[in-house]
């Protein structure tokens, strides 16, 4: 496992004499073993770098690969080091390391060694609204969302390369939704106005049977302002908060309920994109069916992935504050729709109550209908 040995006075192992009450004994020197060992061509980078030490304390190591130090932590007792992420795929390392017997006498080791090439690899990328928002500003319910374009096997080596730093920081945890999508979300909302940064540190882990990453992925969010919209679709109103402060009531029209389709969904909804205008058509019906409509409708900011969009309304105004009118969307009056759509940013917070019809957890980015107990289940670790 180890190469090269230099005591005090030469190049193999040494032994130093010292006096004690009962007469002489010897200290050897520390026996220091790397892994990988010395001209290894095909480490596994997911195995990452370990040094020990045997019969004395590490003093120094330094593993280097392309003029950069490799980070790494000793335990306790400083008896063993270990890199604290996996390495790069075909990349050549050094190692070097000191220790210390009892006495004080030093022993020095070395190796330089090569990870493997992978057979596959695996590559991540942000969800695409929020590749798409970079640079904006994001509310305080944003998720982190990144998909694979291989399955993951390894979930648990996955998640522990996942880190997600806030200069707020609260706790959150991760969720796999199949074997090629994760979410990060929250216990609590973001803390307003801060910036998170994601690092998934995923170059050398073994996603899969010789599947591997070959570079990290690295995003940074800005929070913005906590804006936070709660619908009554009894009382047909919204009320608009930012940061704490009421900015604006709203009547509104919720879904008609004729049918569940039309029905809007009561729950927590996160806003995600905006478009005016949009398309809309009628799900399941045809041209010339009862209940068909094909409109573009202005100023519309979605809430999830079943088509429901807070909107100004594109006609029937008598039925604002009133009635609910609508074939499952929130409509606005102009005004109003048109200062809510210019101020949302992806991950406002946005509550509906007042009907018979729930939001499913995973429509669109819902995820803050399960409770934190239940979404920490769906991580592969502790």
């Amino acid at each position: 496992m180890l190469c090269v040995w230099l005591a005090l006075t030469g190049c193999e192992t040494q032994t130093h004499r010292g006096t004690t009450a009962g007469g002489e004994t010897t200290v050897p020197a520390a026996k220091v073993t790397i892994t990988p060992a010395q001209g290894t061509k095909k480490a596994r980078p997911d195995k990452g770098v370990v040094v020990t030490a045997a019969g004395g304390t590490l003093q120094s190591v330094t593993v280097r690969a392309k003029g950069k130090d490799v980070p790494g932590e000793f335990n306790a007792q400083r008896t063993q080091w270990r890199s604290k992420w996996t390495l790069r795929p075909s990349t050549s390392y050094t190692v070097n390391a000191v220790a210390k017997n009892s006495i004080g006498t030093a022993s020095q080791a070395f190796s330089s060694f090569r990870t493997l090439k992978p057979k596959k690899t695996i590559d991540v990328s942000l969800d695409w609204i929020l590749e798409n928002n970079r640079g904006d500003t994001y509310g305080v319910g944003m998720p982190i969302i990144l998909n694979f374009d291989r399955a993951v096997f390894n979930k648990a080596a996955v998640e522990r390369a996942l880190e997600v730093r806030a200069e707020k920081p609260v706790e959150g945890a991760w969720r796999w939704i199949g074997d090629r999508q994760v979410v990060y979300r929250t216990k609590e909302y973001w803390a307003a106005h801060q910036k998170v940064t994601l690092k998934a540190r995923l170059a050398g882990v073994r996603a899969a049977k010789d599947v591997y990453g070959t570079s990290d992925f690295t995003r940074t969010f800005e929070i913005g302002a906590a804006r936070i919209t709660k619908v009554d679709l009894k009382k047909h109103r919204s009320v608009v908060t930012v940061d704490g402060e009421k900015k604006r009531t709203i009547p509104v029209s919720g879904g008609n309920g004729s049918t569940l389709e039309y029905t809007t969904t009561s729950g927590v909804h996160l806003t995600m994109e905006k478009n005016n205008p949009t398309r809309m058509i009628s799900p399941g019906r045809k041209k010339g069916d009862p209940g068909y409509y094909d409109e573009l409708i202005g100023w519309a900011v979605r809430i999830s992935n079943s088509g429901e969009y807070l909107h100004q309304t594109a006609g029937e105004e008598y039925c604002l504050g009133r009635a609910n009118c609508s074939h499952g969307c929130v409509r606005q009056p102009a005004r109003d729709a048109i200062w809510f759509y210019k101020n949302s940013q992806p991950g406002d917070v946005v509550i509906i109550k007042g009907t018979r019809r729930k939001l499913e957890w995973n429509n669109g980015w819902s995820f803050w209908q399960l409770s934190y107990e239940k979404w920490k289940k769906g991580s592969a670790l502790d």
